[in-house]
């Protein structure tokens, strides 16, 4: 009988043991990982970049919708992603979208791309909180001789209720100039992102665009909920059609605005492309302006670049006295005889709540 006993007590010590080396193995497999940083910048070939935008949907809120938006690019693009913006409109926090970026090509053991994140004043769609734009490098050549950047075509009323309809129709006549003006036809466009004051006619505005540019993938954002001025102003990205023989050349056609400030087009020849994230400006003084456009300097010399070599510049300043500024500081950095294309308008907010702006920039690598 004792040794019975001794046998079950054996028994049930044995049992306790097992349950707690799976209770512990269980405890590890539930250790929540550190999502990985994002690069600041990275290369890529110019020749492979393909471009597209994500579907809008209001189903669930910012986290839901910006997995639900990944899950779509990952399924759809047949490449590796290089760069995501991303427009986020309502109350979610912004930053929220970098970590799910992380989390999620991480889960899928993807590489990494290079991120911006922008509060916008509206989307679409009722409902809908995020969009992405996405640069992805596909397995074959699709754009023979390289790239065409176009700066935003924007027309303006001072009045922030007129309709943006005709606004439009102006922006545009504009890109329509610069693509001609670029050499490259209207298929050859693959992507137009349209900024507005105003969503109360975007069904025609999305008409208009895609009955010029069928062709493209299209993004179109409300900038800011209260508007100073009504806008709209369109930028483009498209191929180029002939060989220039030249890693950059910017371009002013007859007809678009001309400024010492930037260039209308921008012929990207280049082999190789740095996309770089965005960079933020961390207080509202003209030495937190320069340390932003230093911070992007670092990140494009890691990957071979300068400042000198930018072909197009995305500036997201929160107001216009911070446009104002922009403008002053980045003379310091930009090449004067050879100032790149580019968008700078005000939008609605910034991942850090102490930004005055951001910025992203495509650069050539020589």
């Amino acid at each position: 009988m004792r040794s019975i006993r001794l046998l079950a007590l054996c028994c049930a010590l044995a049992v306790t043991l097992s349950s707690w080396g799976k209770k512990n193995k269980e405890d590890e497999t539930q250790t929540l990982q550190i999502p990985r940083d994002l690069p600041a910048a990275l290369t890529a070939d110019t020749r492979r970049l393909a471009f597209q935008v994500t579907p809008l949907s209001a189903r669930g809120l910012l986290s839901q919708q910006t997995r639900d938006a990944l899950k779509w690019l990952l399924h759809a693009n047949g490449g590796v992603i290089v760069k995501l913006r991303a427009f986020v409109a309502g109350s979610g926090d912004l930053r929220r979208v970098r970590e799910l970026v992380s989390e999620t090509l991480t889960d899928r053991r993807a590489p990494l791309p290079v991120l911006s994140v922008v509060q916008v004043g509206g989307l679409p769609l009722e409902g809908a909180q995020v969009v992405m734009e996405s640069t992805a490098v596909t397995k074959k050549e699709v754009n023979d001789y390289g790239l065409v950047y176009i700066s935003g075509q924007g027309a303006t009323s001072a009045n922030p209720l007129e309709a943006v309809l005709p606004l439009a129709q102006q922006s545009l006549a504009h890109l329509a100039t610069a693509v001609k003006a670029a050499g490259s036809e209207p298929n050859d466009v693959v992507r137009v992102t349209c900024f507005l004051s105003s969503l109360g006619q975007v069904t025609e505005v999305r008409g208009l665009v895609s009955a010029s540019y069928s062709s493209a993938a299209l993004n179109i954002v409300q900038i800011q909920r209260a508007p100073t001025r009504a806008i709209a102003e369109c930028e483009a990205v498209a191929r180029l059609r002939w060989n220039t023989g030249t890693a950059v050349h910017m371009l002013n056609p007859d007809g678009l605005a001309s400024s010492a400030q930037f260039s209308q087009v921008a012929l990207v020849g280049a082999e190789k492309l740095i996309l770089t994230g965005s960079q933020e400006a961390f207080g509202f003084q003209d030495a937190d302006a320069r340390l932003a456009f230093t911070r992007l300097q670092r990140a494009l010399a890691g990957e071979g670049g300068s400042f000198h070599q930018v072909a197009f510049a995305s500036l997201y300043p929160l107001s216009s006295s911070i446009s104002e500024q922009v403008r002053k500081i980045r003379s310091e950095f930009y090449d004067h005889a050879r100032p790149p294309a580019g968008t700078m308008l005000s939008f609605e907010g910034l991942p850090s709540m102490d930004a005055g702006f951001a910025m992203d920039v495509v650069a050539v690598k020589e």
